[in-house]
């Protein structure tokens, strides 16, 4: 999904696996939050690239702009997510107003609430871990997984990729019902919420 030709930003409600509201100097509060509750699952949440790190044309130019802002390099993970990243921000400082309907979602999080509080026992990319997580959505969400997974390749789209999108839907359900949990909502240097919602 190209974020930038996207009309479902303007929804009613958005919630989005993506980092929004990016710090200018270090760690966002909602990160050190989201990893302290997940406790053996905590290295899903990775630090979400520093302001700076988005005008970086290559890897190498990401990490030296990312070390001189907050004293740490950049994941390749939070490297290759910069493109997604920026197109977001983008739309974001594009009309303010957005970033009250739209909500950073961390599945792996959600799936902690969803199971009772409790951090999933295993990986996701474990046998075990997508039973535990396919189980959880089959008993509030029967048969939305498997219409999806018959609708989209595997190579666009991973079983687990599905399972993450399901509990960002289950997160969204909550924050209609103003039932979420919220980590942080500090305000970056743009003025956008840096929160992660479950």
């Amino acid at each position: 999904l190209e974020l930038e030709a996207a009309s479902f930003i303007d929804a009613d409600l958005v919630a989005i696996d993506m980092p929004m509201g990016l710090a200018a100097d270090g760690p966002r509060p909602c990160d050190q939050q989201a990893r302290a509750l997940l406790g053996a699952r905590r290295s899903s949440v990775f630090p979400a690239p520093v302001r700076a790190a988005l005008g970086a044309e290559d890897y190498r130019e990401a990490c030296d702009l990312s070390f001189a802002a907050s004293g740490r390099k950049l994941s390749k993970q939070a490297y290759n997510l910069l493109p997604k990243i920026r197109q977001l921000d983008q739309l974001l400082l594009a009309d303010p107003k957005r970033s009250d309907r739209v909500h950073e979602v961390h599945p792996e999080l959600a799936f902690s609430q969803w199971n009772g509080g409790e951090p999933m026992a295993h990986g996701k990319k474990t046998a075990a871990g997508a039973a535990q997580r396919q189980a959880l959505v089959e008993a509030h969400f029967p048969g939305l997984a498997l219409k999806i997974r018959t609708g989209l390749a595997k190579s666009k789209l991973a079983d687990d990729d599905i399972l993450d999108a399901i509990a960002c839907l289950w997160s969204a359900r909550r924050l209609c019902r103003q039932g979420a949990l919220v980590l942080g909502g500090e305000r970056d240097s743009r003025g956008l919420p840096m929160r992660i919602t479950a």
